[in-house]
């Protein structure tokens, strides 16, 4: 009595669509996590050139409640020329100042001349694009 096998000619994809749902939910879940920056309301200028994105520049932030971050980390006042040094000028790595446009003028000033004393010359400052529609209007002071 030889017993013959039947193959099954069905696919089983209940495992795929297991899988596909945890790696969607995965995704779902890290997407937001993945994006760079800080929310700061820039100031808005006429000509903006875009970030590069090279991975070799660093972004300091000053936020409106004058609170820096060096990229997504939190800088003190006082060691923000260290910082620099070793982070910036040692690695020959560009430097990009964003503010956000409710800074005072004076605190502006004075981040940037603590990048100057780090040593860095070559500063990048981040701004929006003015909308079409407000180009040619004068902004209000």
């Amino acid at each position: 009595m030889s017993r013959r096998k039947n193959f099954v000619s069905e696919i089983n994809v209940t495992p795929f669509v297991d899988v596909m749902m945890v790696l969607l939910i995965i995704f779902m879940v890290t997407a937001p996590m993945m994006e760079s920056g800080l929310d700061v309301n820039l100031p808005q200028a006429k000509h903006v050139d875009n970030l590069p994105t090279d991975s070799d520049h660093l972004v300091l932030t000053v936020r409106a409640d004058g609170t820096l971050y060096l990229d997504t980390y939190a800088v003190e006042y006082g060691e923000l020329e260290e910082r620099l040094a070793v982070l910036v000028k040692e690695k020959d790595r560009a430097l990009f100042l964003q503010a956000d446009k409710d800074v005072p003028y004076g605190t502006v000033v004075d981040v940037m001349g603590r990048i100057k004393a780090a040593g860095i010359e070559k500063l990048g400052v981040v701004a929006m694009p003015v909308p079409e529609a407000q180009g040619n209007a004068p902004q209000k002071r």
